[in-house]
C-alpha cells in the first residue's frame, strides 16, 4: 500500500502526515507492506509530482491511497498510468475552484497550472470519469476539504464508495485506528 501524503507548497513530509500520526504503524502491524514516499516539496506541476511518485514506487500494480492535495497526485498517477494503480483511496480530497483556498495557495507561491481542476486540483471530472480501478472516499468536511468535493466525486467517479469519516492527520482528533479500520476492511 502506497501512502501519499497531503499538503502543497506547505512544510509537509509522509512522516509528519502518515508516520508520526500512527498510520504506517497501525497498517504494518496489520501486516500489510507501507511505502509512504515524500513528495516534491514545490513541485511546478501535478506531471512533475507523479514522475517524482514513479521514480520510488515499486512497478506493480498498488493499493494507492492519498491524503488532501495528495489526492489530486494520486488521481494524475492513476489516469497517466493505470497500469501502476490497482486500487485508488482519496482520503480527505483537497477542494478546488473555491476562491477564498485559491488565494490562500496563490499566498504560499503555488503556481497558478496546479489550482486548475474541476473537482480535484490537476484533474478534469472527464478524466475522472474514465477510472477504472475500484475508488473509495474518505470524506472531510472543513474548508480545505469540502462535502461539496466528496458528493461530486461520488456522482463522477463511476463505483466510487464512501468509507467512514474521521479526521486528517496531522490534526491532534485524528484517531489512526478509524483510518486504518476503515483501509483494511474496503481493501480485502
Amino acid at each position: 500500500m502506497v501512502l501519499v501524503h497531503g499538503g502543497l507548497w506547505e512544510d509537509m513530509d509522509a512522516e509528519r502526515f502518515w508516520v508520526r500520526a500512527g498510520v504506517v504503524a497501525g497498517l504494518a502491524g496489520a501486516g500489510v507492506e507501507v511505502v509512504a514516499p515524500d513528495r516534491l516539496p514545490r513541485p511546478d506541476s501535478w506531471a512533475a509530482e507523479v514522475r517524482h511518485l514513479l521514480g520510488v514506487l515499486p512497478e506493480v500494480p498498488l493499493t494507492v491511497v492519498a491524503g488532501s492535495n495528495g489526492c489530486s497526485v494520486a488521481v494524475r498517477l492513476a489516469v497517466d498510468h493505470p497500469d501502476r494503480v490497482q486500487r485508488l483511496v482519496l482520503a480527505w480530497p483537497a477542494t478546488a475552484g473555491d476562491p477564498r483556498l485559491d488565494a490562500w495557495s496563490r499566498r504560499q507561491g503555488v503556481p497558478e497550472g496546479m489550482l486548475v481542476g474541476e473537482t480535484l486540483r490537476g484533474v478534469a471530472d472527464a478524466e475522472l470519469a474514465e477510472l477504472q480501478m475500484p475508488v473509495a472516499i474518505v470524506p472531510g468536511d472543513n474548508l480545505f476539504h469540502q462535502r461539496r468535493t466528496i458528493e461530486a466525486l461520488l456522482r463522477v467517479v463511476r463505483g466510487s464508495v464512501e468509507l467512514s469519516a474521521c479526521p486528517e492527520p496531522p490534526r491532534p482528533e485524528f484517531n489512526p485506528d478509524d483510518l486504518v479500520r476503515a483501509l483494511l476492511s474496503w481493501n480485502r
